[in-house]
Formats: structure tokens, C-alpha cells, sequence
């Protein structure tokens, strides 16, 4: 085996969608993009797939059709190290999206997220349940991620 590569399949806005997240994360960018033939089940000339890369990790974005949604079930997890870069990220991948709690927010193509300090797995897993305990509470909690309430909730 090679590689895993995250398939997204969207109703019909993969590459204004793909175009949204590769001017959002650094060294992302468009690898490729095909479009669908005749007697393909799309209108010929419209964009099939659209292939991309975030942080180095590979995608595959397809115009699926009405039948394709997202749920929260399945969520791109993105760590950040500082406060300025998760306040970053969750405006720019919450405009026309809608918030959720812990740090969770659903972007304006219906693509779930999460934008968490990279901190949060040491805190969460670490030696320290009662601490590790303390920051699942202040987590709940919040909506957008204050890393500076997370520390002094692991550090009580």
C-alpha cells in the first residue's frame, strides 16, 4: 500500500470549494482537475474532480450530485500552535459556515472541521487524567478554542 487520500464528494461545488481551502492553508494547491465527458453523469464540460493538497496531506474532491452530503461524522482535524492561527482559521473557514461547540465549526460547503491547538492531544492523552479531565470540561464549554484557557485548565 502507498497512501490514503481523502475522498470529498460535494453536490456540485468542488472547485470553488477546493479554491476556498487552498488560499486558506499554506503550500496548499490544485494538482489536478478533470471534467466530465459525454455520457458521463454530469453536464459534459463541468468539473468532475479536483485533486489538491493541505499541509501535505492528499484529497480528492468530486462533484457527486444531489445525492452527496456531508455529516459531522467525518470532520478534517487541523492542529494549530498558536491562538492566532486557530482565530485565523476559524474565520476564514467559518465565513458563510456555521460554528459548533469544541472547536468544531461546519464551513460553507457543508464540510465539518476542527480547529484545535496542537496541544490538545498531549492534554487530552496524557499522564494526568484529573488534567486531562479539567480540559475536556473546558472544552465543552467553548465553541472556538481558547488555547490560554485550555493551559490554564490542564495546569490548575
Amino acid at each position: 500500500m502507498k497512501e490514503i487520500v481523502t475522498h470529498l464528494a460535494f453536490k456540485e461545488a468542488a472547485e470553488k470549494a477546493v479554491q476556498f481551502y487552498t488560499s486558506i492553508f499554506p503550500d496548499a494547491r490544485i494538482t489536478g482537475i478533470t471534467h466530465f465527458r459525454a455520457g458521463e453523469p454530469g453536464p459534459e464540460g463541468t468539473v468532475r474532480t479536483v485533486r489538491f493538497e493541505m499541509l501535505g496531506q492528499k484529497f480528492l474532491a468530486v462533484n457527486g450530485g444531489p445525492e452527496f452530503s456531508f455529516t459531522e461524522g467525518i470532520s478534517l482535524l487541523v492542529r494549530c500552535d498558536t491562538q492566532d492561527e486557530i482565530d485565523r482559521l476559524w474565520k476564514r473557514l467559518g465565513d458563510g459556515g456555521q460554528p459548533q461547540v469544541c472547536g468544531w465549526l461546519t464551513d460553507r460547503y457543508g464540510l465539518s472541521w476542527q480547529i484545535v491547538p496542537a496541544v490538545t492531544e498531549e492534554y487530552m492523552y496524557g499522564p494526568d487524567p484529573e488534567a486531562a479531565q479539567r480540559v475536556v470540561e473546558a472544552t465543552y464549554k467553548m465553541t472556538k478554542i481558547n488555547l490560554a484557557e485550555l493551559e490554564d485548565a490542564y495546569h490548575a
